[in-house]
């Protein structure tokens, strides 16, 4: 192992309008935009996680990181995003269903929960050979919280299928995908089929993975499903049926011990990516987000132990190490324009019972004007036809 050392302003019809949405979708109003603070400022180098190898400064009495088999591993603070020790951080391998976090991070904002959308034949095609699924089913009415209860515990690529064509189509959620993964400065992703299913060039990293962790943290909505163990999921007859979350460090399914305080996030598996995960675990007021890639051990429960050893580890030496590097060091800013999730974002129809996406648009933007309209009548009185 080698061990690294670092060297008045008029009021805005658009605020109005958005006034509206939040009126009309109050569940993505209660849930906020999902925008990070700006960077924080920390003395580490970004270059040094770009060079092969384990890195980490302990300082007098630190225990020893844990040998792991992984091909890839990080462990940071989630809170100031110091990174305490790492392993190839930076190198580029499939991410497999990992990379579903990204896609939560660039869908959930635009997307709210309780909406209900009627699923057709041909949003559930495309869908690639032995692809996890949650069972969605055509010609059957799903709330969007049932599509991403399916996304995050049954890692369903059924149900990233329809989220994707609800929020402008596969192409472009990819698109989004990847520009959102340059503005919280994830720089190693490569995204090519938003559901993380091996794709020519599709790549990530552990840092990446760890950026894209720590940002969903700081949603409430995706940290609610990210750290839910169990739910109903809506049949095809019109009952419901239970689904459990996949991530057997939370669940403690198949022998794992679960892991204690941990609050989840995302596992993945893929013949080309092998296992892949990234775990976040809170104790004592202190969070710590992790992420496993590839353990080349012969034991497909392995990428769970390694990352136990990587938390218990990391809450050991947490205040007892100096940082290798920082989550945020290749952010130049906070998000702004169309790399926030906030921005104009081609929404499909929603034809099912309940309320259709379509008319959640149309009526924030009916209500918006009207606020408007009623807003400059009320300062300055009538306003002049042109």
């Amino acid at each position: 192992m080698t061990i690294g050392f670092a060297s008045r302003a008029a009021v805005s019809t658009c605020v109005l309008c958005t006034a509206g949405l939040l009126v009309l979708a109050p569940a993505a109003a209660t849930t906020g935009t999902g925008i990070d603070p700006g960077p924080r400022v920390t003395p580490a180098s970004a270059s040094l996680l770009y060079r092969p190898g384990t890195h980490v400064r302990p300082r007098p009495g630190t225990p020893g990181v844990p040998d792991l088999s992984a091909r890839s591993w990080l462990v940071a603070d989630a809170h100031t995003g110091e990174v305490l020790a790492a392993h190839d951080a930076h190198r580029r391998l499939a991410p497999a269903s990992t990379l579903k976090t990204l896609f939560a991070l660039t869908v959930l904002p635009i997307l709210p929960a309780g909406i209900t959308h009627r699923v057709s034949a041909e949003e559930l095609a495309g869908i690639g050979p032995g692809s996890s699924l949650v069972g969605v089913a055509e010609n059957r009415g799903y709330r969007v919280s049932d599509l991403w209860n399916g996304v995050f515990l049954s890692s369903g690529n059924d149900a990233v299928r329809v989220l994707a064509e609800l929020s402008g189509g596969w192409r472009e959620t990819a698109r989004r995908m990847q520009a959102k993964a340059r503005a919280l400065g994830a720089r190693d992703t490569r995204v090519t089929s938003p559901d993380g299913y091996d794709a020519p060039g599709q790549v990530s990293s552990a840092f990446d993975l760890a950026v894209f962790g720590r940002a969903g943290l700081r949603n409430p909505e995706f940290a609610r499903y990210c750290a839910r163990q169990e739910a109903r999921f809506p049949a095809r007859d019109g009952g419901s049926y239970g689904i459990r979350n996949t991530n057997r460090l939370l669940t403690g399914a198949d022998g794992v011990e679960p892991y204690r305080g941990l609050v989840g996030i995302k596992n993945g598996y893929t013949s080309n990516a092998g296992n892949t995960l990234v775990a976040a675990a809170r104790r004592d007021g202190h969070t710590l987000v992790a992420t496993v890639m590839n353990p080349r051990a012969d034991d497909g429960l392995a990428v769970y132990e390694e990352a136990r050893s990587l938390l218990d580890w990391g809450f050991e030496a947490a205040g007892r190490v100096d940082p290798v590097g920082s989550l945020d060091a290749l952010r130049s800013g906070p998000l702004r324009g169309p790399e926030a999730e906030s921005a104009a974002v081609p929404v499909r129809r929603g034809d099912g019972p309940g309320r259709p996406v379509s008319w959640t648009i149309a009526g924030a933007a009916l209500l918006g004007g009207a606020g408007t309209a009623l807003f400059l009548r009320l300062r300055w009185g009538p306003v002049p036809a042109d």
